[in-house]
């Protein structure tokens, strides 16, 4: 399986999962044009996708999904609150009704050879997820925009080997700031971002031996920097009484608008 962030930050999301046959998209928001150029970087062409796999309908997660979808057909996957709130969306253009393919959270289904099971998150959106990928015994998944996480959190991410995680902001930054008051709360609350301390308090209870990779994603352009979510999340690991150090673990900071390293499972 492979794992590769084509952009990831508040501006725009858009993440390659795959194997040899299987070929998806975990959101689209960024350019079709973009999108395009991050795949061919991979090397893989666009109508080769067998699916997008939307995680919820707030702009930099489905900006380009019109485009990209109608122009290649691709089949679109979401939960029904998710679907309806894209519909809803006039920006985007009319999709095609027949590309969407309705999902409901802890239920798996199969594009392929390629399994995903999708995640409750909390965010405020109509019907979020998160997703995990499975192929074989290789285990992997996407989780950012969640406020919080809880006991099912930590359950349904236990075990993977690759992990891309949600370091959005810097509590103090943000605090500081110039966003004004309203959307800071909205951001610092339950059903907000996740910020560099608590992706490292989540990430330490998911801590294994097998874990081979860890990606940190949607970072804040206003409210954070790569080095200070990277330091912070090391930190949180190392004050964590779990037995592992930081330095027992690959950790990496997604790009924000360029293509990140492809990740290959062993």
């Amino acid at each position: 399986m492979r794992l590769c962030s084509i952009a990831s930050g508040s501006s725009g999301n858009c993440i390659y999962a795959g194997t040899d046959m299987t070929h998806v998209l975990v959101d689209v928001g960024i350019s079709g044009k973009r999108t395009e150029a991050g795949l061919k970087e991979l090397g893989v062409k666009a109508g080769e996708l067998d699916g997008i796999l939307i995680t919820h309908e707030h702009s930099d997660h489905i900006s380009g999904l019109g485009v990209l979808s109608r122009k290649y057909e691709i089949p679109i996957y979401a939960t029904g609150g998710t679907v309806k709130a894209i519909r809803a969306c006039k920006s985007i253009g009319e999709i095609p009704e027949g590309l969407f393919r309705e999902i409901k959270e802890d239920e798996s289904f199969t594009i392929k050879d390629l399994t995903v099971n999708p995640m409750k998150i909390s965010h405020d959106a109509a019907q979020p997820v998160a997703y995990r990928f499975s192929y074989g015994k290789e285990h992997m998944a996407v989780c950012t925009d969640i406020g919080t996480f809880n006991d099912y959190t930590v359950e349904c991410l236990r075990g993977m080997d690759v992990l891309l995680l949600e370091a959005n902001h810097d509590v103090n930054m943000l605090q500081v700031g110039p966003y004004p008051y309203p959307l800071k709360r909205r951001i610092l609350g339950d059903r907000g971002h996740l910020s560099n301390e608590n992706a490292g308090k989540l990430l330490s209870r998911l801590l294994h031996d097998g874990l081979q990779k860890v990606v940190l994603g949607h970072l804040s352009k206003d409210n954070n920097l790569p080095e200070l979510a990277y330091e912070t999340v090391r930190l949180e690991i190392e004050m964590a009484d779990n037995g592992y150090h930081a330095k027992d673990f690959p950790i990496e900071v997604a790009r924000r608008s360029e293509v990140s390293e492809m990740i290959k499972l062993a």
